[in-house]
């Protein structure tokens, strides 16, 4: 049974930092590609970030480059996203997404979790 559960979000003043985590629990996390998505009140879902399995390579929304980093922990069973020099657009709930074959940007990811929210004022 896949199951991904956010956490780190918060309040936080323009300019901060706040890390996201993402706990699966799953025997082969490293096979799945990963990656955070967030849906601010009245918009549309969006990709944020996506990381491969095994070597970890990475892309993001050009509105979060340069300012978010996605990673993970394949022993651990943990992804992440650093995100710095906040701004309030990025106001949203953050969810993060696990699919066995899809490594992109759209939601087409098998599983999602719950989400975290972030607050940015």
């Amino acid at each position: 049974h896949v199951q991904l559960v956010e956490s780190g979000g918060g309040s936080v003043k323009t300019g901060g930092s706040l890390r996201l985590s993402c706990d699966a629990s799953w025997f082969t996390y490293s096979s799945y590609c990963m990656a955070w998505f967030r849906q601010a009140p009245g918009k549309e879902r969006e990709g944020v970030a996506s990381i491969t399995r095994i070597h970890g390579g990475t892309a993001y929304a050009d509105s979060v480059k340069g300012r978010f980093i996605i990673s993970r922990d394949n022993d651990k069973n943990t992804l992440f996203l650093e995100m710095n020099s906040l701004k309030p657009e990025n106001t949203a709930m953050y969810y993060c997404a696990a699919d066995l074959g899809y490594c992109g940007m759209d939601m087409f990811y098998s599983y999602r979790g719950q989400g975290t929210q972030v607050t940015v004022s």
